[in-house]
């Protein structure tokens, strides 16, 4: 089915009239603004949202926040002065704003009323506050920041942070794993919660929530408050955490905990689930807690359900059992009776209603990625991306169904630029089940002409290239350029349903292969355009895990391969990577108890089979698939002379994430591909 839009407040760069004009640019990509701190106060009348504005001149960049009425003109207007405010949260009443800003030197919270006058400094802790919540009674806070665990102090642990950044010997001592994670040697300090009232006084210090606990809340690297709650009577915390323990990295037992402030006792409340708890939420009518919850230990993409747990009884039970979708987010609506929740959905992060009573699960929008959920009175307010549009914020009426636009930030940044026409399609994969993908026409495109493919494989393995708007691996990029663009959710993506995606584990090299091969036959059949005999593939993650299995499995489907931070040799993979759950559960176990996959599936036991010329790009400071699994891929081509080249950053991680860096790498990738294909 053809895809289509709602209107758009960019509907004039989504056109699909296509003339000689240009696409898409990373030099484009670069000055895009960004949304951020999406949230609607107590009355649902007014939004508020961040805005980082990226410029060329350095001086001119800024993160402000702005206020927009959802019941008048829709004008929004500037009403902090871009000093990286976020993290934003409204007073109860409506008065004003809290957020955090390091305008003062140092990460602190900040108070800026709403009915006139400056913002003014409510903390002055000698720790970076790294993100904090209000209770509902606009009382009590809840802060995270980095402390020493055995420090009894916030001052003792500011003093330890700075003796041990001032030291002069650079070795770093360990006593268990993990002793590194993401892009980052660990340090011996752990981001913990805390307390504090907010009177009206300027709030120097603060009561521990985790007093030694040898374990990060909110967990890195990358989760945050979103793991946090407080009770609505403001008297107790519960968050989500991995209870201390050598064991981390090897296992996926997160657990809600719960915590009466000023008792110093901490109980767990999921003790009986050996699998991942997360998102605590309660209700507004204070009586239910509302969690994620897998149910499979050991693995990190197994079906996040929901479950409600009755605060009064303790009671907890499971709903929308055979809703066969993974939630991404939830927040309740004004009377407790629905969740309104986020999940994966074939192709899209769709906007999904769960009556907590009957269980019904209705969809209520389905295009392009959905988040940043906030109820408004009989609106839903949320921000959008899609295969052709940037993220901007929306309103869903509830009674009608229908979407509009709130913002355009990126409209006159965009006036000029044509998207490629998209499309979703689906064939016939592995086992003649159903497979979906999307393709993407090159921009300028003229029928009767034949284009060159652009062959993007995800990564994860677990993930989707699906209708987002990606900053790194951005499908309307390969179409600005002159190339068709195909992207295949192959067996283990997400948002088909559990057992799709359960059906790569174990098997990373069987079922993905097929839908590939079969999908990628199919999209040139019914799209006689793409020239399938004049294509690169190209990937990251598990993505360059396929590149390197291709090479060595499919070597005359493409003539060229561009391999970025994928594995190469599996047993290599298993003794340096850091987050041993996930090897041990998609391959079998640990490397040396003899597990099949590690042989089966290895890229590096086809080097043999290898004669396509190949890119290779990794990042030093990646330490999910170290380095070396880059230099040995370049190694193996390099020995066998298959033309090859190796691109390394020193300083970056599983990602491009400098500017400066990501330019280079879509320059290097474009002429790596416009030397092997033909246009």
């Amino acid at each position: 089915m053809k895809h289509k839009l709602f209107a758009l407040a960019l509907s004039a760069c989504a056109t699909s009239a296509y003339g000689d004009t240009r696409g898409l640019t990373v030099d484009t990509i670069a000055t895009l603004n960004k949304i951020h701190s999406v949230t609607v106060s107590p009355d649902g009348s007014q939004l508020v949202y961040g805005v980082k504005s990226p410029a060329v001149d350095e001086q001119k960049k800024s993160n402000a926040l702005f206020l927009q009425d959802l019941d008048g003109n829709g004008e929004a207007r500037q009403i902090t002065s871009g000093q990286g405010e976020h993290n934003v949260v409204w007073a109860p009443d409506g008065s004003g704003l809290l957020f955090l800003t390091s305008r003062s030197g140092s990460s602190q919270i900040w108070r800026l009323p709403l009915n006139g006058g400056e913002a003014l400094q409510v903390s002055d802790l000698p720790l970076d506050v790294e993100g904090f919540k209000l209770s509902a009674d606009g009382k009590t806070l809840v802060l995270s920041m980095s402390v020493d665990v055995d420090c009894k102090t916030l001052q003792c642990s500011a003093d330890k942070i700075e003796a041990h950044q001032s030291q002069k010997a650079t070795g770093r001592v360990y006593d268990q794993l993990m002793v590194r994670h993401w892009d980052t040697w660990l340090s011996p300090f752990k981001r913990h919660l805390f307390t504090a009232t907010i009177d009206g006084k300027m709030i120097d210090d603060a009561e521990p929530l985790m007093q030694g606990w040898n374990t990060d809340a909110p967990a890195r690297p990358f989760s945050g408050m979103e793991e946090v709650a407080i009770t609505n009577d403001g008297k107790a915390v519960i968050f989500a955490a991995k209870a201390p323990g050598p064991d981390q990295p090897w296992h996926t037992n997160f657990d809600l905990y719960y915590s009466e402030i000023g008792s110093g006792k901490i109980s767990n409340l999921t003790t009986e689930n050996k699998a991942w708890d997360s998102h605590p939420t309660l209700s507004p009518d204070g009586k239910t807690l509302a969690y994620l919850a897998m149910n499979k230990p050991g693995f990190e993409a197994d079906r996040f359900g929901i479950v409600l747990r009755d605060l009064k009884t303790g009671q907890s039970k499971q709903i929308a059992t055979d809703w066969d979708r993974s939630t991404g987010s939830l927040i309740f609506s004004a009377d407790s009776s629905k969740l309104y929740v986020t999940a994966q959905d074939v192709g899209q992060r769709s906007i999904f209603v769960v009556d907590v009573n009957s269980d019904k699960v209705t969809r209520l929008f389905s295009d392009g990625y959905a988040g940043d959920l906030n109820v408004a009175g009989d609106r839903l307010v949320f921000s959008r991306h899609a295969l052709n549009a940037p993220k901007d914020i929306y309103a869903l009426d509830l009674s009608s169904g229908k979407t509009a636009a709130l913002t355009a930030v990126n409209k006159a940044r965009l006036a000029d630029v044509q998207f490629g026409e998209f499309e979703q399609f689906k064939f016939s994969g592995w086992n003649d089940e159903t497979v979906y993908g999307y393709w993407l026409k090159p921009v300028n495109y003229k029928a009767g002409k034949k284009y060159p493919v652009a062959f993007l494989i995800h990564g994860g393995p677990q993930g989707s290239f699906g209708n987002m708007f990606h900053f790194r691996w951005n499908a309307q990029l390969w179409a600005a350029q002159g190339y068709g663009v195909v992207m295949i959710d192959f067996h283990g993506s997400t948002g088909y349903g559990q057992q799709f995606t359960n059906s790569i584990s174990r098997d990373w090299g069987g079922k993905p292969l097929i839908d590939l091969q079969k999908g990628f036959a199919a999209v040139a059949k019914q799209q006689p355009w793409l020239d399938q005999s004049n294509a690169c593939a190209l990937g990251a993650s598990y993505g360059g895990y396929m590149i390197n299995w291709i090479a060595g499995n499919w070597n005359d489907g493409f003539k060229c391969l561009i391999n970025h931070a994928g594995l190469y040799d599996l047993p290599g993979f298993y003794a340096t990577t850091e987050e041993l759950w996930f090897p041990e559960h998609e391959w079998g176990g640990p490397q040396w108890q003899g597990a099949d996959d590690y042989v089966k599936f290895n890229p590096a036991n086809y080097v043999d089979n290898w004669k396509t010329p190949m890119l290779v790009i990794h990042g030093e400071k990646d330490f999910r698939v170290p380095y070396d699994q880059g230099i040995a891929a370049f190694t193996a081509l390099q020995r066998r002379g298959i033309p090859s080249r190796l691109i390394m950053y020193p300083d970056e991680n599983h990602w491009i994430l400098n500017m400066d860096n990501l330019k280079q790498w879509y320059a290097e990738v474009f002429r790596w591909m416009d030397d092997w294909t033909s246009k």
